[in-house]
């Protein structure tokens, strides 16, 4: 028997055709889900996916989220593909840089646009499911948070960190006011993640940059958030729901 079990069940993944989102969509895919895949920005990415694994249990969905209300058009134009959805994973987020001695219009940008991708819309399609599942005897939603709503960020990333505290409110608020109708919430938080991004990085700053504070050595790999995601969608840890599950290699407190 296999432990991950998906089939059956039709999964929205947001941000899912690059780095931690592709990983999640292709093994949520690969345990049976029926995938809605959403992408902003990324669509020779979201179409690459597409071609590797077949039309039959998969559809692309275009949203900027950085736009009000687009989570909610969003969310329908899913629920039209198969008219249920079963869980929500909420991957999308943005990281633009705010740095206090910036001028006004690029400081108050960036945090306009952060807290409306990372929280706002996050909140937006949250609402959307909790409705949704309220009518299907229930559902799941994971919210990738990060390791910087404990510990902070750079503070040119203050919005990006205080986005992501929101989002650890926002999942144990959900899992508290909706778990008599079925609702379960979880929250991850990522600490470096090997994705394009951090290899940039890495590229550019020297490995130890990023390694300096993980006791493990090395970044996680986007398959190790993935994993975590297909175990608490294939609803086999239903009372830890509002827990938020840490994936930093031990690197909390550096």
């Amino acid at each position: 028997m296999t432990l991950i079990d998906l089939q059956n069940s039709t999964v929205l993944v947001t941000g899912g055709s690059r780095g931690i989102g592709e990983a999640i969509a292709r093994t949520l895919h690969g345990a049976g889900a029926s995938l809605l895949l959403h992408y902003s920005q990324g669509q020779a990415e979201a179409n690459q996916i597409a071609a590797d694994l077949g039309h039959e249990r998969l559809s692309l969905v275009q949203a900027d989220l950085a736009v009000p209300g687009a989570a909610v058009d969003l969310w329908r134009r899913g629920l039209d593909w198969r008219g249920q959805i079963d869980a929500v994973v909420n991957n999308a987020a943005t990281m633009p840089a705010a740095p206090i001695v910036a001028d006004w219009d690029r400081w108050s940008m960036a945090w306009q646009e952060t807290l409306q991708v990372n929280l706002v819309a996050m909140a937006d399609l949250c609402r959307e499911a909790v409705r949704h599942f309220q009518t299907q005897g229930g559902g799941t939603l994971v919210n990738l948070a990060s390791r910087a709503a404990f510990r902070g960020d750079g503070p040119e990333y203050m919005a990006y960190a205080a986005s992501k505290g929101g989002v650890i409110g926002l999942t144990r608020s959900l899992a508290k006011g909706f778990a008599r109708d079925g609702v379960r919430a979880y929250a991850i938080a990522p600490g470096f993640v090997r994705t394009d991004r951090i290899e940039q990085v890495m590229a550019e700053r020297g490995a130890e940059y990023v390694t300096r504070d993980i006791p493990m050595g090395a970044p996680a790999e986007p398959q190790d958030v993935a994993n975590l995601v297909a175990f608490l969608v294939a609803g086999l840890a239903p009372h830890a729901t509002g827990a938020t599950f840490d994936i930093n290699g031990a690197s909390y407190f550096h």
